[in-house]
């Protein structure tokens, strides 16, 4: 599989993998991940009648790809906003912002671990760069690929 060049400027991507409703698949990928030096930054799981859909931000996109398709994890990928916040108490400012540029959100979800303490969304929306506009003229930081890479 030939690899894709980040530029510093990238959008954050989010894989959504499709995994069976079995004990310990959830653990294959994690572990799998682990093993190959790929770093989940964010992670939530949402469970449906036929599978699981793990929706996941990395720090190496490429590798990730690469681990997925040659160990059989069928996957898509889509760009996501990923905005930094000192703490919990910028959750309404952030809401705010996109209510005042009447963005719908389809869901958010918080990084694990951010460099510094900070924390981070990870948020998908009908409009990513109207959003990520309202946002940063409100003074929070949207992030790229390049800023949550190890």
């Amino acid at each position: 599989m030939a690899q894709i060049s980040t530029s510093p400027n990238d959008p954050v991507k989010q894989f959504s993998v499709f995994t069976e409703n079995r004990v310990g698949r959830l653990h294959d990928l994690t572990s799998l991940f682990k093993a190959h030096n790929v770093h989940i930054m964010a992670l939530t799981v949402l469970d449906t009648t036929d599978c699981a859909i793990d929706r996941l931000i990395v720090d190496d996109p490429e590798k990730a790809r690469e681990l997925m398709v040659s160990n059989d994890f069928p996957y898509s990928e889509c760009n996501v906003l990923a905005v930094e916040i000192a703490d919990e108490s910028q959750l309404t400012g952030t809401l705010a912002a996109l209510l005042e540029a009447e963005i719908n959100i389809h869901y958010i979800y918080s990084f694990i671990k951010r460099p510094e303490g900070k924390s981070a969304l990870a948020i998908n929306t009908e409009d990513l760069d109207v959003a990520a506009q309202a946002l940063a003229s409100r003074g929070f930081r949207v992030l790229t690929q390049s800023d949550i890479a190890r």
